[in-house]
């Protein structure tokens, strides 16, 4: 399929990167994407919030400002209390609010199944720009949250997840990942994503093909939620793990002794995942102290850049 061509087109669909970019003048360019889903959890303004900052992600990972919002939803008028999409959106307007940016539209369909995100407009200066695609040897890895919601969600399905456990994984998905954009633009960073459906290593490895380089990971030093052992070891892995490892089986590389459960948490979807951040070696230890003093207490080292071109991801148990 041709696409429509423009020289001012920083990112587009021409690689997997997190959004669109496009140049506005030398000194600004700005940031669009979109993100919706169904509801993950049963609270409305719970779900809102998730939606809302899931879809602000995109604008932080790729080193920007969201500005301007516009909702999208998918309501079954008939079917629910028009109560429950006002929690929605009252969800979303907080997570709005906290990030500095406008709400100035949206579109609305009746449909039986309901789904709600938003499309969100973004601005950067181009010598800012964050993208998936340029990582450098010996550059460490960062991520901001631990991983493990796609199996908490599956395991709330079941009736099998502990009430902490779930308001724990709730409260992070609804965090933005403002804080750690805003601590991660005072360093060298050279590529960043956000963690979301594709899980870890499959996120990982759009970096990874973009860059034409290898990353050894870190299994031990992997940000995992409490209580995520017990239940993927027990099979509740949601179908998406298993798309996703099977999609990047011939790129990754695991150590004998990594356990079968914890391969499936780097596999696993995430919902409003944390920051991936590609750091400079000599700036790395500087900017885990900086997020972690910021709130960010999750935040954990778990890999390196390796010059091997070979495009693969060496999953070791620890350093």
């Amino acid at each position: 399929m041709e696409l429509p061509t423009d020289p001012n087109l920083l990112v587009g669909l021409e690689k997997a990167d997190d959004a669109g970019v496009y140049l506005i003048h030398e000194e600004l360019a700005i940031i669009q994407t979109v993100d919706f889903f169904t509801p993950i959890v049963d609270d409305p303004f719970y779900f809102g919030q998730i939606a809302a900052a899931n879809a602000l992600s995109d604008i932080y990972a790729m080193g920007g400002v969201p500005k301007t919002a516009m909702n999208l939803v998918a309501f079954p008028i008939n079917q629910m209390d028009i109560s429950i999409l006002k929690e929605i959106l009252r969800g979303g307007i907080e997570k709005l609010k906290e990030a500095g940016a406008v709400l100035v539209g949206g579109h609305s369909i009746e449909d039986r199944e309901l789904k709600y995100g938003l499309a969100v407009t973004g601005f950067v200066h181009p010598k800012r720009l964050l993208t998936k695609r340029n990582l450098q040897p010996e550059d460490l890895l960062i991520l901001t949250k631990p991983l493990g919601t796609g199996i908490v969600t599956t395991a709330v399905k079941a009736q099998l997840a502990d009430e902490r456990l779930v308001r724990q994984v709730q409260e992070s998905m609804a965090e933005l990942n403002k804080k750690a954009a805003e601590v991660m633009a005072a360093f060298d960073i050279h590529a960043c994503t956000d963690i979301t459906g594709f899980g870890l290593l499959g996120h990982l490895g759009e970096m990874v093909e973009g860059s034409g380089k290898s990353v050894e990971l870190w299994a031990g030093a992997i940000p995992v939620f409490d209580g995520i052992e017990p239940m993927a070891s027990m099979g509740l892995i949601p179908q998406g793990a298993y798309r996703n490892r099977d999609f990047r089986k011939e790129m990754v590389v695991f150590e004998g002794s990594v356990p079968l459960w914890l391969q499936d948490v780097m596999f696993d979807p995430q919902t409003s995942g944390g920051l991936l951040i590609a750091v400079a070696k000599d700036q790395a230890q500087a900017l885990l102290s900086k997020l972690i003093q910021g709130g960010i207490t999750y935040s954990r080292l778990i890999g390196k850049v390796l010059e091997d071109p070979s495009q693969r991801i060496y999953v070791k148990t620890k350093q």
